[in-house]
Order: structure tokens, then C-alpha cells, then sequence
């Protein structure tokens, strides 16, 4: 299993969510990074996530974000996880997000120009553009959700368990393998020839020493701040 909650990044959420009792957590999946402490509650449109959602996780509502099946102010706190990308319509979830909450909307996303930093968009340059068209500005989030709040840099540990491309930044050799390729939309969604001829010249690069000696110091990093982003947005 490549995409599994890194503790590191789930302590940041939970510290977000303040001493909020009771949670919703919108876009659930199979319950990543759903604090343990709480009472929480999920919902996930998509039946194939619903249904790999372990036994301890409470069962998902099937609704989407944009219409929650809840009263203004049912919970003490929301939070949405590497999910709003996917939304229909980002801005009435946020505003949905926002009605349901007594407290704060804890959002973990990612700053798409943040990700022209990365090296690996020297070899997949289509890769980066496909994952910066899907996740939306950071400012537009803000506005969404009334015009303010927090904005935090999550560092990103180098022995992340949470397969998305970042995670990789001092393990270049992972995107040789397809399954962790697999696990990330922005592989799955390019053009196969040109992930082919990147996964190449990737290859070629670490056979030949070139990528360490452009980037070889990000093996020694224990953290690296990169694109991931949260968001907290207090009433």
C-alpha cells in the first residue's frame, strides 16, 4: 500500500483542530488522516471508497460536499484532506464546509506553483502541469471560505508514508517503479509515451550520477518544505 497517513502530517491536523470534540471529515476516502480522539463523522460520494474504509472508521454518508445532509453548525469543526480538487463545485463546498462548523474548516491541499520547485519537473514537466491545472490557488480557497485565515507549510519527512510525488523528493529511484507511479493521479493521468521517455531519462540520470549531483543534497534533509498546505479558517 503506498498511500498511507504519515503520523508526522496527521499531528498537524489534529493540532488544527483545536479541541474540537466532534468532526466531519468531507471527501473521507477510506478514512486517512481522521483523528482517533474524536467523534467523527464522514462523507464520501464515491461507493468504491466507501467500501475500503477499515472496520474501525465509522461508515460514510454517500453525499458530496457541495449539498452536506447536515444542520448549519452541527459539528465543532470540519476538515477536508487532499480532496477539493475533486469537488464539482469548490466553492459550494467550501461554503458548505463553513455552514456545518461551529469552529474551524481544516483543509490540506496543495499550492500548485509551489510545485515548479520540485525536481521532478525537469524529467515530467506534463506530470507538474496536470497536477497545478487540478489543485486550486490557494487564495481562491481563502476566499471561499470568507477572506481569511491560517496558512501553514507542512514539511513533508523524508521517510513519508504518503505516496503522493513529494514524499519522494530525496528517493528519486521510487518513480523507476510503476505501482508508486500508480498512486499518484498526475502519472496516471499523463500521456503514457511521455511518462515513458521522463522514467527514462530519470533512470539514465541516477545510472550516471547526474541527478545527485543536482540534487544529491536532498538525501541528507530530514524534512523538506514543498507544496503541501494547511488551511485553517476560524468563524
Amino acid at each position: 500500500m503506498r498511500r498511507r497517513p504519515d503520523p508526522r502530517i496527521a499531528a498537524a491536523i489534529v493540532k488544527a483542530l483545536a479541541d474540537a470534540r466532534t468532526v466531519l471529515n468531507v471527501g473521507a476516502g477510506a478514512g486517512s488522516y481522521e483523528p482517533d480522539d474524536r467523534h467523527v463523522a464522514a462523507v464520501e460520494p464515491a461507493a468504491v471508497m466507501r467500501a475500503q474504509r477499515p472496520p474501525e472508521r465509522v461508515p460514510a454518508i454517500d453525499a458530496v460536499a457541495e449539498n452536506l445532509p447536515f444542520d448549519d453548525a452541527s459539528f465543532d469543526a470540519t476538515m477536508a484532506v487532499l480532496t477539493i480538487h475533486q469537488w464539482s463545485d469548490l466553492e459550494a463546498g467550501l461554503r458548505e464546509l463553513r455552514r456545518v462548523s461551529r469552529g474551524p474548516v481544516v483543509i490540506l491541499s496543495f499550492d500548485a506553483p509551489a510545485l515548479n520547485d520540485f525536481w521532478l519537473r525537469e524529467y515530467l514537466p506534463q506530470v507538474i502541469a496536470i497536477e497545478q491545472r487540478r489543485f486550486p490557488r490557494i487564495r481562491r480557497v481563502l476566499d471561499g471560505l470568507g477572506g481569511t485565515g491560517d496558512v501553514v507549510s507542512v514539511p513533508v519527512p523524508r521517510d513519508c508514508t504518503d505516496g503522493f510525488g513529494e514524499a519522494y523528493y530525496a528517493c528519486p529511484e521510487a518513480f523507476l517503479d510503476p505501482d508508486v507511479r500508480a498512486a499518484q493521479s498526475g502519472w496516471v493521468l499523463a500521456d503514457a509515451d511521455d511518462v515513458r521517455r521522463g522514467v527514462d531519462r530519470l533512470a539514465d540520470d541516477l545510472t550516471a550520477g547526474a541527478w545527485d549531483r543536482r540534487h544529491g543534497h536532498l538525501r541528507s534533509l530530514t524534512e523538506r518544505h514543498g507544496a503541501v498546505r494547511l488551511i485553517t479558517a476560524r468563524p
